[in-house]
């Protein structure tokens, strides 16, 4: 039992350190913004060639025609109130993840007991597509903003479970035996170490959230 919870713990932290972006970034070094604009540039020359060889444009558009639109987008309230919209579903969904997400990671991450029990569950709900809930998101708050929150929602809980829990395992085991050592309780360990260490990993859990509930809005 203990190996497997160990596996459980050893998976989702590894799940933490690949979806965090700044490894990627890393590996690129200070390179990485330049290395990106060449990319891009790259890519728009060989979209601009292709697109004229081709000649189909119902196929595979003009570049040019597609910037005209965008710009064009760009002064259709239209499209920025759908914009305003869609923004409200994806940091209203990200918020409620906090919500629920943050408390259970710090309980994962300073108690083994709890990271035991629960860890099996998160790494079981963590591989159902989040495509396969919206029948049941529908169903549970019918149409409208509802499902779509939801959805936004249980994509992003994970994502800060699994970085607050790295956040409180991050933290020197001095800062327990300092505060200990002056008479502190549960309740002042958890105020005064585990939720001022944590921050950084929901900080980032957020962060790397709200890029993954754009993937999840539609």
């Amino acid at each position: 039992m203990a190996n497997k919870a160990d596996r459980d713990i050893n998976r989702m932290l590894q799940a933490t350190k690949m979806a965090d972006r700044r490894n990627f970034r890393n590996m690129v070094s200070e390179n990485y913004y330049y290395s990106f604009a060449i990319a891009l540039l790259i890519l728009a020359t060989i979209w601009y060639f292709a697109a004229h060889l081709i000649d189909q444009p119902f196929i595979f558009p003009y570049l040019e025609s597609v910037i005209a639109e965008v710009i064009a987008a760009l002064y259709d309230l239209h499209v920025w109130r759908s914009f305003g919209i869609t923004m409200r579903r994806v940091i209203t969904g990200v918020v409620y993840g906090a919500i629920f997400g943050y408390p259970l990671g710090m309980l994962m991450g300073y108690s083994p007991l709890v990271m035991q029990t629960v860890a099996p569950f998160i790494n079981s709900l963590r591989q159902i597509p989040t495509t396969s809930w919206v029948p049941l998101a529908i169903i549970w708050f019918g149409l409208g903003d509802g499902p779509t929150i939801f959805v936004i929602m249980f994509t992003a809980i994970f994502t800060i479970i699994l970085n607050t829990v790295a956040g409180v395992q991050s933290i020197d085991s001095d800062f327990y035996n300092a505060a200990r050592s002056m008479g502190a309780n549960f309740l002042d360990l958890v105020t005064d170490v585990v939720l001022p260490g944590s921050l950084s990993g929901l900080i980032t859990g957020v962060r790397i959230a709200l890029g993954s509930a754009w993937m999840s809005v539609v």
